[in-house]
């Protein structure tokens, strides 16, 4: 498996296909992508999940993190966090966080993250916000 950067237009397909299928392709666009890190994960020199990272000072988002439906529960998922976090860690963040759908928090789960506040929903998918903080006290994000 091959992880590297990508760029956001790269990220679209997979985005729409695994969690957005009924929405147009733009809506899975995200207003700042030009501003996001994209991480692309290749099988056999196929793009098979995405995920996009977006940091502000010591703090990381993770967004729109995909992994195509029939490359699932091969591990992928796990080498994509392990390599952003691993890249996230070097460069000085101290907090990464994202807004998980509530069916794939046990992944989150895994790398630390724990939930933080109430279920909402987006549409009718319920999510929670999940965070780890690597360095000093515990950061509370007013981002939802």
């Amino acid at each position: 498996m091959d992880i590297r950067l990508i760029s956001a237009e790269e990220t679209l397909p997979i985005r729409h296909a695994v969690l957005w299928p009924t929405k147009s392709i733009n809506f899975c666009r995200v207003s700042d992508d030009d501003k996001g890190l994209h991480y692309g994960a290749y099988l056999h020199g196929e793009l098979v999940s995405v995920a996009s990272i977006f940091t502000s000072g010591k703090v990381s988002r993770l967004r729109k993190f995909a992994t195509r439906s029939e490359f699932q529960g091969q591990g992928i998922g796990k080498a994509m966090l392990t390599r952003i976090m691993s890249d996230l860690k070097a460069s000085g963040v101290e907090h990464f966080w994202c807004d998980a759908r509530i069916s794939a928090t046990g992944i989150y789960a895994k790398f630390g993250l724990q939930p933080e506040g109430e279920c909402f929903y987006k549409g009718d998918v319920a999510y929670t916000k999940m965070a780890v903080s690597w360095l000093g006290e515990p950061h509370k994000s007013t981002c939802t």
